[in-house]
């Protein structure tokens, strides 16, 4: 293993009343991982931009507002939707100008919101996750489409579903469509996830067919196709972009047993998600648990329990932090999702996490929601690594620290592989994660420490052994 020695200017540059830190043989407790995220809808303006048409300045400082709220409550990842409708929030030479930004299907906003997002997130340590719905072509036919949205470039492939277009997923040139406007934002932007939602096929509604003439049997071996293949093309090309999947939170009524379900995904969206799991299509599985702990019907805890039970790799649910104090779930509390949460720690052996639905509930403080997860999460925490995918550490990164005033300086050297860097802090006996941060930052500031210690993440979350320094 290289070990980076930290360069002597640094050293020489030390005032010389100023404490140093030497290397000391401490060993600081490991680094806590828990994938701590939140959705961030464009469709309808439910998140984000507010409302169409607002100034470019005007988006960009909402998307720091959105970030600043994930930093100050310590999470580390953020689900932007990207695609909502076979449209795009970010440049494309494959489809139109997402209408949800400037109020026209095809208008530039000026502007490319998913380089911004990605720009902002990482300097502040967040991950992005570029969410795409792969086969809804419009979510309702009153929508005025532009000549290069999918209806008219690819008239065959679409079916009409009530007020919805779809593009028929059993046709190859849709499954064509998506996985090319998928690798093409994970070859063109440095993502750290491809996410897809629940809505394979339409949510069935009374009296409507989907037109297809397939048998639900074999839409599902269309849908798992399709799984597989974005799966191994997305790790061909970037095999440190995770590819998640977000489920509706019932794979069956009836499983495990005592559930129950007005709809049955297996049967109705052609979604074998368990099979997903089980088959490592995917490298975390986050089903929508939107539901109560109690009652037992749609119990959050039993059903996560089952969900964490179905395969080895990440099952990070879901939790409608929205619904708190909503006409969705009236008289739901914040204290429903801060056990939740809790749960989600505890049930199941696996890396632990939760994904919120979705940020308007933080961002509003919901039934002080957020006041209340500033005592859930009181420490930054490492996303969980991917040993299925590598197991390589990074290098020990060179690191140097002083005492400036009732602060500590610390700074460092990495090189390889690196992209974060987590600093830990000991004060007195206790050690805590002080920060986690982009590599590329070289220094950080903390309060006055006894001992830090610096460690290197890459981007599958690997982490070298730490660099432990302490006051001589």
């Amino acid at each position: 293993m290289k070990i980076w020695l930290f360069p002597l200017w640094f050293l020489l540059a030390l005032p010389l009343a100023a404490q140093s830190y030497a290397p000391v043989r401490e060993k600081p407790p490991q680094i806590t991982r828990e994938f701590r995220a939140a959705w961030v809808t464009a469709i309808y303006n439910i998140d984000w931009p507010s409302k169409s048409g607002l100034a470019a300045s005007t988006q960009q400082a909402e998307a720091r507002a959105i970030l600043n709220k994930l930093v100050s409550l310590k999470m580390n990842a953020v689900i932007l939707q990207v695609r909502p409708h076979a449209d795009a929030l970010y440049a494309s030479s494959k489809e139109p100008w997402s209408p949800w930004l400037t109020g026209t299907m095809g208008k530039s906003p000026g502007y490319d919101p998913l380089a911004y997002w990605i720009q902002q997130a990482q300097a502040r340590g967040i991950e992005v996750h570029a969410w795409f719905n792969p086969f809804r072509a419009l979510s309702n036919t009153s929508h005025s489409c532009n000549g290069n949205h999918i209806s008219r470039t690819k008239p065959h492939i679409i079916k009409k579903y009530g007020t919805m277009l779809w593009c028929d997923p059993s046709h190859p040139d849709t499954r064509s469509q998506a996985l090319s406007v998928i690798l093409d934002v994970v070859r063109r932007y440095d993502i750290d996830g491809v996410h897809l939602d629940d809505y394979f096929y339409p949510y069935p509604k009374p009296g409507l067919t989907f037109n297809d003439g397939k048998s639900p049997a074999q839409r599902r071996a269309v849908i798992d196709s399709f799984v597989s293949q974005l799966y191994s093309s997305v790790k061909k090309q970037k095999p440190w972009v995770r590819v998640g999947i977000s489920p509706f939170g019932i794979w069956r009524p009836g499983v495990p047993g005592g559930i129950e379900a007005g709809l049955d995904s297996y049967q109705d969206l052609a979604a074998d998600s368990r099979k997903w799991l089980k088959n490592g299509w995917v490298d975390y599985l986050a089903p929508q648990l939107y539901w109560r702990i109690s009652p037992q019907k749609q119990s959050y805890s039993a059903l996560l329990e089952w969900w964490r039970g179905q395969g080895s790799r990440p099952v990070w649910p879901g939790i409608a932090t929205t619904r708190i104090q909503s006409s969705e779930d009236p008289g739901r509390p914040a204290s429903e999702i801060v056990k939740q949460i809790g749960l989600s720690r505890k049930i199941g052996r696996n890396w632990v996490g939760h994904i919120h639905w979705s940020v308007k509930g933080l961002m509003k403080n919901l039934g002080g929601i957020t006041d209340q997860l500033s005592k859930v999460y009181t420490q930054p925490v490492a996303v969980p690594p991917m040993p299925w995918i590598s197991k390589s550490a990074p290098n020990v990164p060179g690191a140097g620290a002083i005492v400036q005033g009732d602060k500590t300086s610390v700074r460092w050297e990495t090189g390889g592989t690196t992209a974060k860097v987590v600093v830990q802090a000991r004060y007195g006996k206790t050690w805590r994660t002080a920060a986690i941060v982009p590599a590329r930052a070289k220094s950080i500031s903390i309060p006055r420490a006894d001992a830090v210690a610096v460690s290197a993440l890459d981007r599958f979350g690997n982490s070298s052994a730490p660099k432990v320094l302490a006051i001589r």
